[in-house]
């Protein structure tokens, strides 16, 4: 049965941000960036991931930041509390949690603005988030064009085509940055849940007993504001987050060299990826954040942490089986409680260094152990060029197994540079279109997406303004995705029909 994830009504709009001077995006359950090199398919891919792990995160152990967004912040002015009181009293908040159709909750105006005022708060924290990811220390350095105006991150959640949107503005300058959330007060949010968690919450804020001291009345009232804010964040953050929210995986380019080099460049970088003025500074290289929880993650992959309740369905098991023909394995040394990879090719009894695989091998094991122990229904999974080393036979596979993840509930964003996983693709969109019908059994082979669960987004460079242009790309009438490739192939038609032309004239 398909789980294939919903769509959010998530837009991302990007200005002179690393190479972008303009882009638009939707988040789609299956999200596609092709264009030509340093055009910033990875840029807005690493943005993306920040933001995920601002939002929502999937923190590798030891991380200094806060391993779950808190949006009250902290609540010590009692004049603050005493706002809020006001508010739920007058808008007779409890008694619309305890109305029979409490479904929903329209917020109280100061609540509201406790929590805008609350995410702006953690401007600091975004910024620092993708400076890390990037391996700056500084994110104004990501502008396009260095000057006063800066780069510029608009995240903007649609509930309904009536509805104000929720919007999170960024901007990023120099040292400097600026984080503003509006979030409209005059519409319906639904529960979700049972609401009676925050009824009793809010029942024990507004009926507080008064015959205690008067210091310890307001430290404990302060305590159940902050109480009922978690909650409130819990509900609201869906809706003001959107997709974002989710957990966020990365699996950079050039898998290959990292899993053969990790061993070695762990011990001695993974610790100083950075992190804001959180650790002292060093003349030592750094990773970058992407690349630092990738290590971290391939180091840890294997612990007890990680084996969370048996699952369903083993997703890395379909890419061994379809594409690598063997299995990739992890064993951990007794001596230094480090792990070492392995291949097993299918018919063999024993394994194979992973250094000694195929680069194919080496560049979808991440992939595999990925999808084997952390990845589940619900996570985006972010891939940069995955038809790295792949024949394209074996990435047209690789492609139907990316869109069978997305059919089983995980979101998937890649940037690529292959006419081979877009025209798949393609293929993949159409076969939707097939009458029930005529539709074959074979899940592998029959793997189908709508168009609506689809984004294919083409970065184009140009020269003024200097820089490049993304814009979503549909299936043409031909049913294929107009990348450009097709120019490509018709350069190098025209060229060697010349070179015939010149070699039966004689030179």
């Amino acid at each position: 049965m398909s789980r294939s994830p919903e769509r959010d009504g998530f837009e991302i709009q990007v200005r002179d941000f690393g190479p972008i001077v303009d882009a638009t995006i939707d988040l789609r359950p299956f999200t596609v960036f092709i264009g030509p090199s340093n055009t910033g398919k990875s840029y807005l891919a690493i943005l993306i991931y920040a933001l995920h792990q601002f939002f929502g995160g999937s923190w590798p152990a030891g991380r200094s930041f806060p391993r779950r967004f808190r949006i009250h912040g902290s609540w010590d002015s009692s004049e603050r509390t005493q706002k809020i009181l006001r508010s739920l009293a007058s808008e007779r908040f409890l008694d619309r949690l305890t109305s029979d159709s409490a479904g929903t909750i329209v917020l109280p105006s100061a609540i509201a603005e406790e929590l805008r005022a609350g995410f702006d708060r953690t401007g600091t924290v975004l910024s620092r988030e993708i400076g890390r990811c990037f391996g700056i220390d500084q994110p104004g350095a990501l502008t396009r064009i260095q000057g006063r105006h800066g780069a510029h991150v608009l995240l903007r959640r649609h509930n309904s085509a009536d509805d104000a949107p929720v919007e999170h503005s960024l901007t990023l300058s120099g040292s400097k940055s600026e984080f503003r959330t509006t979030i409209p007060t005059d519409r319906s949010i639904p529960l979700g849940r049972d609401p009676g968690e925050l009824r009793r919450s809010v029942y024990e804020i507004l009926h507080f007993p008064d015959n205690d001291p008067e210091e310890r009345r307001d430290d404990e009232r302060t305590y159940l504001v902050g109480r009922m804010f978690d909650i409130l964040s819990s509900l609201i953050l869906p809706h003001v987050a959107g997709p974002l929210r989710r957990a966020a995986y990365y699996l950079p380019a050039d898998r290959t060299g990292v899993m053969h080099a990790h061993s070695v460049v762990v011990s001695a970088l993974i610790g100083r990826a950075p992190t804001a003025g959180l650790r002292p500074a060093t003349r030592t290289a750094v990773l970058s954040g992407v690349l630092a929880d990738f290590l971290e993650y391939l180091i840890e992959i294997d612990r007890p942490r990680f084996q969370r309740r048996r699952r369903q369905f083993d997703y890395g098991a379909k890419i061994e089986k379809t594409i690598l023909d063997g299995s990739v394995g992890v064993e951990r040394s007794a001596y230094i409680d480090y792990p070492s990879f392995t291949y097993r090719p299918k018919g063999w009894k024993n394994d194979l260094p992973l250094m000694n695989a195929s680069s194919m091998v080496s560049e979808l094991a991440p992939v595999v152990l990925y999808l084997r122990h952390l990845v589940q229904p619900g996570h985006v999974l972010i891939v940069e060029e995955p038809e790295s080393h792949l024949h394209p036979a074996m990435q047209v596979k690789l492609t139907r197994q990316l869109a069978a993840l997305v059919r089983n509930g995980i979101r998937v964003i890649v940037t690529t540079h292959s006419e081979w996983l877009l025209e798949e693709l393609a293929n993949i969109v159409r076969r939707s279109e097939i009458p029930g019908s005529k539709q074959t059994k074979n899940v592998d082979d029959e793997v189908a997406l709508d168009s609506r669960e689809v984004g294919a987004w083409l970065f184009e460079p140009k020269r003024r303004p200097k820089g490049s242009i993304v814009s979503e790309i549909r299936l043409d009438e031909s049913g294929l995705y107009p990348s450009g490739f097709e120019e490509v192939a018709a350069a190098l038609h025209n060229d060697w029909a010349d070179i015939s032309s010149r070699i039966g004239d004689g030179g």
